[in-house]
């Protein structure tokens, strides 16, 4: 095969992808350089609730207009990634609310490429008591034996009572999510276009199954493959039980172990496809920060392993440079959690007055799964959760090869921009 740049399309390479043709970028703009806005976890806010004397608060909610006018108005600018969470785990997980957000995002005049977060529909049914509603959904009562739902008046055990949508059932919200987001398989969203692969109609057919995750896609652009993959913060929604029952339901468990079996063959059928087209670099884009311990046990992030192995495994096979994109963990910080040597930068966590870097033992994320060593990774997690609202100004140069420092990798920098406080 040619290269990508000689070429208006490439075609996928995996096993059972054959027919499917991935848009890239033009020949003639092939070798320029490309510069994406990177956000997630964002608007925060929370949500009324009269019972527990809960105000609104809709602060970013407000700001967002004029956040989206930064990245509008920036003219280098040509691609936008949402990294997930669209809202904070104090706000309600309603159709109103998702659907303001989908709303919200059709002013954006780049092409738009969004992956879910835990918030709007992993962790929706969170909640610990009436006081604490978290996202409206309920917990276990165990001197009921029942769930105790969030109601629109109080604390109920009827589901038609609950302010959340669907009670705040993680599979129906998901499927919402899908509704109001990636209706159109292989669309981004906002006014730009950008054709995008997705894993709905580009499935390995022997996986017919994989056809629901709509919000799995790849593009390739400038010689380099993107892609994005549903991966959730937390513990990929499986250590922590919904609604805090006992044992996590079979639902629960397979759908953990359908979707992470899905994200795996979509990752690999973007590296067949980066190595098979001599792409220069890849780029994944997920929501979670695998190696974020948020206080508890490794034991927490297994679940993440099958997702960790496999980027390794195939950043490794690829030999070229792979850029990792997260949110979930709020704070800015740029490291390669594969590699025992790497260094790690980031910003200062209020809560604590250190780096972020501290959260982890010796100041490399690695001993989070210390079984890897993989130099030719890097991983970027953008800044989310509190304003100044924040996006991340990534230049993708197919023709660089940058030294590995806080803000540059290979072919790739980048350049934290807050929003401007009116």
């Amino acid at each position: 095969m040619g290269r990508i740049r000689k070429r208006g399309l490439i075609m996928l390479v995996a096993v059972g992808l054959a027919s499917s043709v991935l848009p890239a970028a033009t020949a003639s703009a092939a070798d320029s350089p490309l510069t994406l806005a990177v956000f997630g976890d964002s608007p925060y806010g929370k949500s009324a609730y009269t019972p527990a004397g809960q105000t609104a608060d809709t602060l970013q909610f407000q700001k967002t207009p004029a956040f989206i006018g930064t990245i509008n108005s920036n003219p280098t600018v040509s691609d936008v990634i949402q990294v997930g969470d669209i809202h904070s785990g104090k706000e309600f997980c309603t159709e109103d609310y998702d659907a303001s957000i989908a709303s919200a995002w059709q002013s954006f005049t780049k092409p738009l490429v969004y992956t879910p977060g835990d918030n709007e529909w992993a962790d929706c049914h969170k909640a610990s008591s009436l006081n604490s509603p978290g996202q409206g959904g309920g917990f276990y009562d165990p001197t009921s034996d029942a769930i105790h739902y969030i109601g629109t008046n109080g604390v109920s055990t009827n589901p038609a009572d609950c302010v959340s949508y669907r009670c705040g059932n993680p599979l129906d919200n998901l499927a919402k999510v899908r509704q109001d987001f990636f209706a159109q398989p292989g669309h981004t969203l906002g006014s730009g276009t950008r054709n995008v692969v997705s894993q709905a109609t580009a499935h390995d057919p022997s996986h017919p199954a994989d056809a629901q995750y709509a919000e799995n896609v790849m593009w390739a652009q400038n010689d380099i493959v993107f892609v994005t993959i549903n991966v959730p913060g937390g513990s990929n929604n499986d250590t922590d039980p919904w609604y805090k029952v006992p044992t996590a339901t079979q639902a629960q468990t397979d759908e953990r172990t359908n979707r992470t079996a899905a994200d795996v063959r979509w990752l690999d059928a973007a590296f067949a496809n980066a190595q098979g087209n001599h792409a220069k670099a890849v780029v994944v884009s997920v929501q979670a920060d695998m190696w974020d311990l948020d206080g508890k046990t490794k034991d927490h992030l297994t679940n993440y392993e099958p997702i960790i192995s496999e980027m390794a495994a195939k950043t490794t096979e690829f030999h070229r440079p792979v850029l990792l994109l997260n949110g979930d963990s709020h704070l800015y910080r740029s490291d390669n959690p594969l590699s025992p040597t790497a260094t790690c930068t980031g910003e200062t966590d209020p809560a604590t007055g250190a780096s972020v870097c501290a959260h982890d033992p010796g100041n490399n994320a690695w001993n989070e799964h210390p079984y890897y060593n993989v130099p030719n990774f890097h991983r970027v997690v953008v800044h989310g959760s509190t304003t100044p609202l924040e996006w991340l100004k990534l230049t993708a140069d197919p023709n660089a090869n940058h030294l590995v420092t806080d803000t540059t990798f290979g072919p790739f920098s980048w350049q934290r921009m807050p929003q401007p406080q009116l």
